[in-house]
């Protein structure tokens, strides 16, 4: 029992198990601990709002700071980008500039490539008129030499050639033809021959009348020239000269020297004491010095034709290359009138057209110079 006693006083009373009917002085003290229990509760709330405050203030802080920034940023980007507009515009005329260089540039290269074209074909022209008249004048050498043998062939011991010898005509002849002796025996004797070998002169223009219908071809060509043969003007030519003087006995090399005229790319040489060419194409064909390519007859061919850059020489006698010469003469003339390098009056162009068209008719009908 004391146990129990002691164990009982050591064990505190339970709170709350009595309730006094008359207050007292510990009652009196329960308002203050409440009040101390109210400023307890207080206390968490201002630290509350003290944290609210502060972050909010931070959260303004960080925000003008980030705005800030975000301005500093933009001013930069600005300026770049200022920048960046200067210099697209500073390319911008550099490419302009390059492209007006550009444009000045191949204006000039093409103006100086058509200056050295016409300068080209300029020289050409007086080359092929040079060529022309060298060999004028050879053929005019070669009567000279043809007419002063006759001379000597036809003076003899027995019955010497007066104009030969002018000793043996009498002074006042003989004074008369002092230092001309020569030179006038050889023109009389050129003339003779002349009159011998030599084709007639062409009709002079007081005998010459203007076919209506040919003239208004020409002209109608002269206004647009081309070497279409499909024209009105060309068609004829090809019909009534062309075709026929380019007709001969091998039907498909006649064909391949047409082509070749007309494209300008067929070569006459003269045949010198060479060896035969060897070429794909078969000898009985290529023809040789002693049998044309074009006829097939055995003729003495004294010159040779290439087409193009074949490497191939085909032998032809004189007749044929008068009429391939005519030919292209014809093409020739009429390839200057579509160049512009012809400067006369259409009537005279005309009427070089139809004198071209007359040595060609002359040539196929077996007409040639025997310097051929």
């Amino acid at each position: 029992s004391q146990v129990s006693f002691e164990e009982e006083s050591q064990n505190p009373p339970a709170v709350g198990h009595w309730k006094p009917l008359m207050p007292s002085k510990g009652d009196k003290e329960e308002p203050e601990s409440g009040c101390q229990d109210a400023g307890g509760v207080h206390e968490p709330q201002s630290t509350e709002q003290l944290n609210v405050s502060r972050l909010r203030s931070s959260s303004v802080e960080i925000r003008e700071k980030g705005s800030e920034f975000l301005r500093d940023e933009l001013h930069k980007a600005q300026k770049e980008l200022k920048l960046k507009d200067k210099e697209c515009e500073r390319l911008s005329k550099v490419r302009e500039q390059l492209e007006q260089e550009l444009e000045e540039l191949t204006a000039s290269l093409f103006e100086e490539a058509h200056k050295m074209v016409r300068e080209a074909n300029t020289k050409q022209a007086a080359a092929e008129k040079q060529l022309r008249e060298a060999r004028g004048k050879i053929d005019m050498l070669q009567a000279e030499v043809t007419a002063l043998k006759t001379l000597v062939i036809t003076s003899t011991p027995s019955s010497p050639n007066r104009e030969l010898h002018p000793q043996l005509q009498s002074p006042s002849k003989a004074g008369f033809r002092k230092g001309h002796g020569r030179n006038k025996s050889t023109s009389s004797a050129m003339v003779s021959a002349a009159s011998q070998n030599v084709a007639p002169e062409p009709v002079s223009r007081e005998c010459r009348e203007v076919d209506s219908i040919l003239f208004a071809e020409f002209q109608a060509w002269k206004e647009s020239p081309t070497l279409d043969k499909s024209c009105s003007f060309l068609d004829r030519i090809y019909r009534e000269d062309v075709g026929p003087c380019l007709d001969f006995t091998k039907q498909e090399l006649s064909e391949l020297v047409r082509v070749a005229v007309e494209q300008n790319t067929l070569t006459i040489e003269p045949v010198a004491s060479q060896a035969v060419p060897v070429g794909k194409v078969a000898a009985e064909e290529c023809g040789g010095p002693k049998k044309c390519a074009l006829s097939g007859l055995p003729r003495t061919c004294k010159h040779r034709i290439m087409l193009g850059d074949s490497g191939n020489y085909y032998y032809i006698s004189p007749s044929c290359r008068a009429r391939i010469t005519a030919v292209c003469n014809f093409f020739t003339y009429i390839r200057y009138i579509q160049q512009g390098l012809v400067r006369q009056d259409v009537e005279l162009m005309y009427w070089e057209v139809m004198r071209l068209r007359r040595e060609m008719s002359l040539a196929k009908l077996g007409f040639y110079p025997t310097e051929m």
